[in-house]
């Protein structure tokens, strides 16, 4: 070996740290460029949202204007939706609605859940199955069933008639179902060995710890009964047991659309999805970062 491709012990530790700093050089570069796209990505899913309200504060006479900021602001558009339909009536019909079919929908989750993933009964594979099948079959298969149990039950234009057919959910039952069979057994075998019976080891034991997936899953059901459409334009008659989305139509007609009235509306609406998220999110990101150390 020459003296020229010879390398001086005291130049490893330099070498070593050249090329610890290239690598940390290199992360922060990586993370950079991340946040940067994230930060173009966000601005691409906002700017809709911030279209619609600088569209819902435009006078009638700007409302086709392009300008990023209104030369003038005015809450004439929250006035006649206001006095046009009953938007108060419908946003609380649609909180209603929304809030005791997730409710509803979680607990009955939860139940089925808990019985497929402990205990084991005859057909438990193929009952689960089913209720998994049912989630790939499409709504409009099952409405005129649906439609017509609500009508014999006197129930429409009312809103049991919105929650009745919405009580369960596929969705729930096999994330739960997944999420509660990767659950410790061990936990709960000492939790029976304790006494504690499966009402008390399902909310005392199981339940605390599928906040996250609960969440997460609150805010799925939630946003999906609050844009649901065709099913209370098929059963409402009256605005006011009607749901906030069949307000929103009712400013589209075929002599035009009212873009001022309606953007005012679908503000208004949207205000309560975005509430129920910022008041879950830290479960729902808690919930992320548990899947992702497990």
């Amino acid at each position: 070996m020459t003296t020229d491709t010879m390398i001086s012990p005291l130049a490893l530790p330099a070498a070593r740290r050249r090329r610890a700093s290239r690598s940390v050089v290199s992360r922060r570069l990586n993370t950079g460029l991340g946040h940067a796209l994230m930060a173009v990505l966000s601005l691409f899913c906002l700017f809709p949202v911030y279209w619609m309200v600088v569209t819902s504060l435009r006078p009638a006479n700007q409302i086709f204007e392009t300008a990023l900021v209104p030369t003038s602001a005015s809450l004439d558009n929250y006035i006649y939706a206001l006095n046009a339909i009953p938007v108060l009536q419908m946003l609380w019909n649609t909180l209603l609605v929304s809030v005791i079919v997730t409710i509803i929908q979680l607990v009955t989750g939860l139940f089925a859940a808990y019985a497929f993933a402990r205990w084991r009964f005859p057909f438990d594979k193929l009952v689960y199955s089913l209720i998994a099948l049912t989630w790939l079959v499409p709504f409009q298969v099952v409405m005129i069933p649906n439609y017509l149990i609500v009508a014999r039950l006197g129930l429409l234009d009312s809103l049991p008639a919105l929650i009745l057919p919405n009580v369960a959910s596929a969705l729930a039952v096999m994330l739960l179902y997944q999420t509660m069979r990767s659950f410790p057994k061990e936990v709960i075998e000492a939790a029976r060995m304790d006494g504690a019976r499966s009402w008390r080891i399902l909310w005392d034991v199981l339940a605390p710890n599928l906040t996250g997936i609960l969440a997460s899953l609150a805010i799925l059901i939630f946003i999906s009964t609050w844009n649901d459409y065709f099913w209370p334009l098929l059963l409402t008659r009256s605005a006011e047991n009607s749901v906030i989305q069949i307000g929103i139509q009712m400013f589209m007609s075929s002599e035009g659309t009212q873009w001022g009235p309606l953007m005012a509306a679908s503000t208004m609406a949207s205000l309560p999805v975005l509430a129920i998220y910022i008041a879950l999110q830290r479960q729902v990101i808690q919930s992320f970062m548990k899947s992702g150390i497990r």
